[in-house]
């Protein structure tokens, strides 16, 4: 695994029970990223993260924090994110009639601006989007879930984003079902960065830190 890969350990499936500690504990074993499932139950069928979730994070911890944004019509609700103290923002291009401003704006605000592409979401569908993003996460998983496996045919949508980076210029992630053998194959492929949750991470007998050192290696 490179250097530079990115891991990101998907807060939806930490303990609720002392997320404080849990921010900590991730925190110190050198994780890169949080990442914070936002849901509303309408774009997807589930609800999770909320503003005081992830406010608790943001005070226990100075590392960039990203906002997956799986709720409709993101424009009207991304300033509360922004305001938040969130780094990096996502949406689901399907979400509303006009991404482009609303990425715009999330950039205008000194935040970095992202998509999540869904499995059955063709790159032709998002060329024109892509052009303003600085990172584009694919879901190898239908949204909304942990817990499912990985969808086979997404890898050759990846391989292609992969190669297009050079001429973009964004951050590739990946978010579903990141194994350990996921992320060994796919970091040598050009994925910059991984979102970690049942499969590779969480509810684990071993500690967090041995876990990200252990990925690392």
């Amino acid at each position: 695994m490179e250097e530079t890969t990115m891991l990101c350990p998907s807060m939806m499936c930490a303990n609720f029970d002392c997320l404080a500690e849990e921010v900590a504990l991730l925190d110190n074993a050198g994780v890169d990223i949080f990442h914070c499932d936002v849901m509303d139950g309408c774009f997807v069928p589930n609800m999770a993260l909320g503003l005081q979730d992830i406010n608790c994070i943001r005070k226990n911890t100075n590392k960039p924090i990203d906002a997956h944004l799986m709720i409709e019509n993101p424009a009207n609700k991304v300033d509360w994110f922004i305001d938040a103290g969130c780094d990096i923002i996502y949406i689901h291009p399907e979400s509303e009639r006009y991404a482009v401003r609303t990425l715009q704006r999330i950039k205008n605000a000194n935040r970095k601006a992202g998509i999540a592409i869904n499995p059955d979401t063709s790159i032709e569908s998002v060329m024109e989007i892509i052009n303003i993003c600085d990172y584009l996460m694919v879901m190898t998983v239908s949204p909304g879930f942990a817990g499912q496996q990985y969808i086979d045919f997404v890898t050759k949508k990846l391989l292609r984003l992969a190669d297009m980076k050079k001429d973009f210029g964004y951050k590739l992630l990946i978010d579903g079902a990141c194994s350990p053998d996921k992320i060994h194959e796919l970091s040598t492929k050009g994925v910059d960065g991984f979102v970690l949750g049942t499969s590779a991470l969480f509810g684990k007998d071993a500690g967090y830190a041995e876990i990200i050192n252990g990925l690392r290696r």
